[in-house]
């Protein structure tokens, strides 16, 4: 065949649609949302490529609805991920000898139908299956996906760039070989993009991937591979099951192909992940990649000059776009004496424009959560910040799942900084307030950097100069993605990699050149042109007389 050095075309952000009243991208949405609840889907595994069924079939329903049935997906159990290992090896070794440029083109072509052709119903199964509103959804499940899969084959193309240098009479390259074995993708319910970009990140690599999905978010899961398989991509590449997390981390944990782990979750699902890989650690052909973002406990801290409005409105954003749930949400805040009057009225006049309700009515700027596991412990936290002499709520806490399972957002005014709602990780439409004295401004940020185990996000609101940098520097180890006068969520791929450290992660950060290294292994080739033919180096003849 024809060779090159081929130039893949110039990785941008995909544009964000507005959605505004008459827009012919709101009128297409909205119609998508209608088909998608006209009919009863039957969702099967894909392994092999194959659809695979069980005589487990699970109700999937929208968190905003729960009496209506969007349909079924058939529960797997462990040798149904035994299956997807053994389909993964059987395609890893055409995947990985593929030329790069052709895995490219397939992962470009995706992010092509997901930005144009599958749009419409990527966010609208986002929307019903995680109950998430037409703007969260665009930013989501369309856009961010369609980031990560451009600014991703960037990422690939420009580490097959890495080099080395040659000295005269030989030549040194670099190879990129994939992972000798399978990797294991696990991935959340919150982002859809995410859900997308874990098992397609270390496919873009060459490497062969086991994914499984969040049992909430498998609805749009669905829709990922749909897309993924329209796009081209080999049968077992990419293995879609639908297990419970035991079963699945039961074979694959234990499996000597085990070559890696991205994943999205909780703290304690990764920490137990990495002792079991640990005391594995004898049985894998090589030591595996773990990769992980674990979550956070992220703070607003604003100093006597903050801007009350600029303020207040970065805390109804960052606390409760798409119900607190992103690993990103502003979950805490430490505000001045000085300025919280009036910030506190600016809140409140704010959050009282907020509308909740079902995501087809796109004025609903709150939705439900996600399930009534959730519903019932962000419940029990807001109760108890009721009766305790140490919190009060402030703002909203109303709590009904008679429908869906809608939380109003919810402010709770803590009296102390250790208060539980201040270091807990809830995952939902809570938001915690501390009110400091302003004389004790370097009192609160140990305060704040010693609270939480994480170290995921946080952001510093200030019109001091000074103090910015001075805050900035102190609080250098408290979050991973660290924001100035803006909201701590919203990061876009290719502009604020992410990730975090502490009890946040690994902060290999998703969507940057740093992710796709952990997906490679590097072998180092030397080629010498003219060999020696004497074993003798000058130093070994005597000196002539």
């Amino acid at each position: 065949m024809s060779k090159g050095f081929f130039n893949i075309p110039i990785a941008k952000n995909e544009p964000i649609k507005a959605y505004a009243p008459g827009s012919p991208e709101r009128t297409e949405l909205k119609k998508m949302l209608v088909d998608l609840r006209s009919v009863e889907l039957e969702l099967p595994m894909i392994i092999g490529g194959k659809e695979v069924t069980t005589d487990r079939r699970v109700r999937i329903f929208p968190p905003h609805d729960i009496k209506h049935t969007l349909g079924h997906y058939y529960q797997g159990d462990a040798s149904h991920v035994q299956m997807a290992i053994d389909a993964a090896m059987m395609a890893r070794a055409a995947w990985n000898s593929m030329a790069w440029h052709h895995r490219a083109a397939i992962f470009l072509k995706a992010a092509d139908l997901f930005a144009g052709p599958y749009r419409a119903k990527i966010n609208a199964a986002t929307m019903l299956g995680q109950s998430k509103n037409a703007y969260q959804a665009e930013i989501d499940a369309a856009c961010e996906m369609a980031d990560f899969f451009r600014f991703g084959v960037r990422c690939m193309t420009d580490i097959y760039k890495m080099q080395p240098e040659s000295a005269p009479g030989i030549w040194n390259y670099n190879e990129f070989r994939a992972l000798e074995g399978f990797v294991f993708a696990l991935t959340p319910f919150n982002f859809t993009s995410i859900a997308g970009n874990l098992p397609a990140a270390p496919a873009m690599m060459g490497n062969v991937v086991v994914w499984k999905p969040s049992k909430t978010a498998v609805y749009s899961a669905a829709v990922i591979m749909e897309v993924l398989q329209e796009a081209g991509l080999p049968d077992g590449v990419i293995n879609l099951v639908y297990v419970g997390g035991p079963s699945a981390a039961d074979v694959v944990l234990q499996s000597p192909d085990f070559g890696g782990i991205h994943f999205t979750g909780s703290t304690g699902v990764f920490q137990s992940i990495w002792k079991t890989i640990g005391e594995n650690i004898y049985k894998y052909k090589s030591y595996p990649r773990i990769v992980g973002e674990t979550g956070g406990k992220d703070f607003i801290f604003a100093d006597p000059t903050a801007d009350p409005q600029v303020l207040a409105v970065a805390m109804v954003r960052g606390a409760f776009e798409y119900q607190g749930q992103k690993c990103s949400a502003a979950s805490r805040a430490y505000i001045p004496q000085s300025i919280w009057a009036e910030v506190r009225e600016r809140f409140g006049k704010e959050l009282s424009t907020v509308k909740m309700g079902p995501p087809e009515d796109f004025t609903n700027f709150v939705n439900a959560v996600i399930d009534e596991s959730s519903f019932d412990k962000l419940a029990g936290f807001i109760e108890r910040a009721r009766t305790d002499a140490d919190a009060e709520v402030i703002f909203g806490g109303k709590c009904d799942k008679s429908v869906g399972y809608f939380i109003e957002p919810t402010v709770i005014l803590a009296r102390k900084p250790d208060y539980i709602t201040m270091v807990e990780e809830l995952f939902g439409p809570v938001f915690t307030i501390f009110v400091y004295e302003d004389e004790d401004l370097d009192k609160t940020l140990d305060i704040l950097d010693k609270t939480s185990a994480y170290a995921l996000t946080g952001a510093i609101f200030s019109q001091d100069r000074f103090n910015i940098e001075r805050l900035t520097k102190r609080l250098e180890n408290a979050a991973g993605n660290f924001y100035i006068n803006d909201k701590p969520t919203g990061a876009v791929v290719g502009q604020q990699p992410f990730g975090g450290a502490r009890g946040s992660g690994t902060n290999d950060k998703a969507g940057s050149i740093f992710n796709f290294l952990r997906w490679t292994s590097i072998r180092t080739i030397k080629e010498t042109f003219v060999s020696p033919k004497d074993y003798m180096y000058p130093n070994f003849f005597p000196d002539k007389e």
